[in-house]
């Protein structure tokens, strides 16, 4: 357990050891419990739905009467992104194991980041024995590799959450293995056959919580590069400055999320034009953000798309060039052709390109509010709820084996 992280009166019990209640005892107490393990970390686009389908569980326990199911669920990470901070905020405990990726890594890097795969078999391994989960659930990303794979050998019952419209290279080495694989793109089912189930993308409620707005001058512009910011995004915005002083005066004003690393030189850049701006380096409210925007100027993640359908805004795309095997090309594409956003290839990507779309969005309020629309129509809220469902299923599955 890392230290000083907050849990749960029943995970610490379960986490004890030797004296901890097995999965089949667990199920002969009244009402039963299903011990849930998230392999979940690195990026938002990670943790957030992780989140939200913890947080459905955690809602429904106990809700059923005496024959309700309580749940216990912990999250697993490499404890060095946004996962230090967020799970543990959030109520849960985190397991931190040691792992690295190696789709699109070579040379030498390669190699060390190879070496480092059996200590991450070790520690998935143990975090398993310790936890003795009823269902896994692998969020993505390659930190979830050796805890799927492991459970899945030993017999614990996995579920995959593909995001993606096109499968990451860790999700498709885990097809064959996995009990059940829930697809955020109809896209993705002819990957997973009959073990894949449409969920749509879990998103945090407060998304859907999000108003219609009215689009009137100033407008505000909301640009927002993930939870690790876009430099190319950043650089772009900084060039465009004069344009936008130009062009619209005071009409414009910005929220930008820049990541930590540009977060002092975007800032200044703001200052020098005196251009109204709120520069952070992480938006901790991101809905709240949302709410306030006429318009989104983001890359092209899986949560991200799924967040700007859930609230209903318009966005001009960016997707990252070097995601593994494009996928957030083809996810800026499935809300293009739904109408509900513009995408510009980084190659594309000019000062000059960036102001005119924005500026013709801006000024067209019946264009920007028909996109919300088509935006909005691609929304499922009810996904969160069905992962869990599925997650229920496993786990009873489990128990009565």
């Amino acid at each position: 357990m890392t230290p000083g992280l907050r849990m749960d009166h029943q995970s610490e019990h379960t986490l004890a050891g030797k004296g901890a209640a097995t999965a089949v005892d667990a199920a002969r107490r009244p009402g039963g419990s299903i011990r849930v393990l998230m392999a979940a970390g690195g990026t938002g686009g990670h943790i957030f739905p992780a989140l939200s389908v913890a947080e459905e569980l955690r809602a429904r326990s106990g809700t059923a009467g005496p024959e309700g199911v309580a749940y216990e669920t912990v999250f697993v990470g490499t404890g060095r992104g946004l996962e230090a901070r967020l799970i543990p905020q959030a109520g849960y405990s985190l397991e931190t194991i040691k792992g690295a990726g190696l789709k699109g890594i070579k040379g030498w890097k390669r190699f060390l980041n190879m070496a480092v795969l059996p200590q991450s078999a070790f520690e998935a391994g143990k975090v398993l024995r310790d936890f003795r989960p009823d269902v896994v659930v692998g969020m993505g990303g390659y930190i979830s590799g050796p805890v799927m794979l492991e459970a899945a050998l030993t017999g614990i019952p996995t579920l995959l959450f593909e995001p993606n419209a096109v499968p990451g290279f860790t999700n498709r080495v885990l097809a064959p293995v996995v009990r059940l694989a829930a697809v955020g793109f109809e896209e993705g089912l002819a990957v997973y056959g009959s073990k894949a189930r449409f969920t749509g993308h879990p998103v945090r409620r407060e998304f859907y919580q999000i108003a219609p707005k009215l689009h009137a001058a100033p407008f505000t512009v909301l640009i927002a590069g993930g939870s690790q910011g876009a430099r190319a995004l950043n650089q772009c915005l900084i060039e465009s400055l004069p344009f936008f002083q130009a062009e619209s005066g005071d009409e414009v004003r910005f929220i930008h999320q820049t990541g930590e690393a540009d977060y002092n030189v975007v800032q200044a850049a703001y200052d020098k034009k005196g251009i109204r701006a709120e520069v952070s380096a992480f938006i901790d409210h991101m809905a709240e953000a949302f709410s306030r925007a006429d318009l989104m100027v983001c890359r092209a993640g899986a949560t991200t798309v799924a967040e700007l359908a859930a609230a209903g805004r318009a966005s001009i795309l960016v997707p990252y060039p070097s995601a593994t095997d494009q996928h957030q090309l083809q996810n800026s594409r499935a809300l293009e052709r739904a109408g509900g956003a513009r995408v510009i290839e980084q190659k594309d990507l000019t000062p000059q390109r960036l102001v005119k779309e924005i500026l013709s969005l801006l000024r067209n309020a019946q264009d920007l509010g028909l996109m919300e629309q088509k935006a909005r129509s691609l929304a499922r809220p009810g996904a969160a709820r069905h992962m869990a469902d599925l997650v229920e299923e496993l786990g009873r599955r489990m128990q009565n084996a």
